[in-house]
């Protein structure tokens, strides 16, 4: 292998959601060079670009990591599926494109835990900043950043899909106009990451406006296998670029600024762990020499576990009706010449957001709502049958599991431990919230359409059944997060600035850094987290940055609590 070396004033490791927000960010600064590594390829695969395709992504390797869990012992030690992108643009390019920022009383929570500067009203200035509503702006919404975000368009709608709203208004539910606004609770209409019938990843929107600057390098195929380190200090970063016939370079970056890792809740506490940041007593049998003993990294994984409701339906168009050999034909050529009909559709037009009880303050479970229902034929494939799915997911889990590497080979995936209904209470809520969607099939709005129930079926009624059918049935609903929490407890792996407690210019900024998981998707937070983090950067390096109104951070300098964290590194 032949090495080569060069120098960064920042180098990004992942070009996935946040990676590529953090690189638009960054390289706005003309003086400073950026290097974002991503070990997967360029997202020129066609059918990333298609929102229908994300049902064709979920296990190809080319553009997935395809990862799996360990037996989960709560779910009859299944293995479950966790995808996660592997090209630039990240599990932006095969996610099901829903726009959903979480709550008001997440961030505030994530403040209350002593992460200065991440309360609501400090992260509100960065998910506008970071978007361009196609309705227009408001107090809550952005117009003019680079992430297009659109609700459904009318002549896209289903009329299924206004069905199962008014069925869950119905049921007492209010009919929510924005899910981003005010408040989260009701059902409505989801927003989305989709323009003009194609995926807007990160890679096609923040990566696209800065690919061409003279002062950003990009490298795909590009494994990073460990941080450089010096005295506590980050140096830089040692990784494998793959070549044409099976060969490969080692090369070498070098920084004088900072490392900042965006590989996510799985790759960013791997990387760590490779590069001697972990638990001692895990690392050193694997014959890993410790750089810093920091017993949170890869600790507290969270992550929504789902469950699907199938209700058989007739009388109203499902995919069922779509799929259809000559209405396939047509929504085929209507793609092509209009970028409309089925094709350009998302994992979820409508959803509903529900408290599972009444001591819950704020919504804890969301549905998705997919007008299409499956079943297996004999070969176990997949085929659709006339009904609908709602699937449904517990949104505040305090079940915790990890993510740990299994030796030094950095290409080797390491055990994630996801640990689901592991507690009374996670059980009890994802119980009620089956009971729930049940309750929403059932109401008024759906009497004339109502066939039986597909899943888990009109014999599965008890807490004890409907449990088992949980335990057997759900599924991720991708994701996870918290890995590489932040805070100044002796479990925290970064401050509320992102810097990685005890090594001086180092950082994580992804969603492995969520103290707590988000009540929703975590594709916009992670975004945020990007946005939030490139001014803190850029101001811990002297340069003068603009705060979008109403942001604010903590100070650079760390306060009592935060002893293990010596200074930021600045730049000259």
């Amino acid at each position: 292998m032949k090495e080569k070396q060069s120098h960064y004033d920042y180098i990004i490791v992942g070009a996935g959601s946040a990676g590529c927000a953090l690189a638009y960010r960054l390289s706005r600064e003309s003086s400073r060079r950026v290097l974002l590594l991503e070990a997967g390829g360029k997202d020129s695969f066609p059918v990333i670009h298609i929102p229908l395709g994300f049902a064709f992504l979920m296990k190809n390797p080319k553009v997935n990591w395809c990862y799996e869990t360990e037996p989960e012992p709560n779910m009859h030690n299944r293995r479950m599926s966790w995808p996660r992108g592997k090209v630039l643009g990240g599990t932006s390019c095969i996610n099901g494109m829903v726009y959903i920022r979480g709550q008001r009383q997440d961030y505030d929570n994530w403040a209350g835990l002593g992460n200065s500067g991440w309360s609501y009203q400090n992260v509100l200035p960065y998910f506008k900043r970071s978007e361009h509503k196609a309705e227009g702006d408001n107090e809550y919404h952005g117009r003019g950043g680079p992430l297009w975000v659109e609700g459904v368009p009318p002549e896209e709608k289903l009329e299924l899909a206004d069905l199962f709203v008014q069925a869950a208004v119905q049921t007492g539910l209010p009919y929510n106009e924005d899910f981003n606004g005010a408040d989260q609770e009701g059902a409505g209409d989801y927003q989305l990451n989709i323009c003009k019938g194609r995926r807007q990843s990160t890679a096609r929107t923040y990566l696209k406006l800065c690919e061409n600057r003279p002062n950003l390098t990009i490298v795909t195929g590009a494994l990073t296998q460990r941080i450089l380190m010096e005295n506590g200090v980050a140096t830089g970063v040692e990784y494998q670029v793959a070549k044409p016939k099976g060969a490969s370079t080692l090369e070498r970056a070098s920084t004088t600024g900072e490392v900042i890792l965006c590989g996510g809740v799985i790759n960013s506490p791997q990387l760590l762990e490779l590069s001697g940041i972990g638990q001692r007593e895990r690392l050193e049998p694997l014959g890993i020499e410790i750089k810093q003993d920091l017993p949170g990294v890869g600790e507290n994984l969270q992550d929504h576990l789902t469950v699907n409701v199938q209700q058989g339906l007739h009388g109203v168009r499902t995919f069922y009706e779509e799929t259809r050999p000559l209405a396939m034909i047509k929504n085929l050529f209507k793609y092509l010449f209009r970028r409309r009909g089925l094709l350009a559709h998302p994992a979820a037009q409508v959803g509903v957001f529900f408290r599972t009880g009444d001591e819950q303050a704020t919504p804890d479970a969301q549905i998705h709502f997919a007008p299409a229902a499956s079943e297996a034929d004999a070969k176990g494939n997949l085929k659709t049958r006339p009904g609908t799915t709602a699937t449904v997911c517990h949104l505040r889990p305090e079940s915790r599991g990890s993510v740990h590497i299994r030796s030094a080979d950095p290409a080797a995936a390491p055990a994630i431990r996801a640990n689901y209904l592991d507690t009374e209470n996670d059980r009890r809520a994802i119980i009620s919230a089956v009971r729930r969607v049940r309750e929403i099939f059932a109401a008024p709005a759906l009497d004339s359409y109502r066939d039986k129930e597909f899943l888990p079926g009109a014999d599965v009624q008890s807490d004890e059944e409907i449990l088992s059918y949980i335990r057997a049935e759900a599924e991720s609903v991708y994701h996870p997060v918290g890995t590489c929490k932040m805070g100044n407890d002796d479990m925290a792996v970064v401050d509320e600035r992102l810097r990685v407690h005890g090594v001086k210019g180092l950082r994580v900024a992804d969603a492995s850094i969520m103290p707590n998981v988000v009540s929703g998707n975590t594709n916009a937070p992670a975004i945020m987290i990007a946005e939030k983090c490139a001014d803190m950067v850029l101001q811990d390096a002297g340069v003068r940055v603009h705060l979008p109104a109403g942001a604010s951070h903590s100070p650079s300098t760390p306060g009592k609590k935060q002893s293990r964290q010596a200074d930021a590194a600045t730049v000259d």
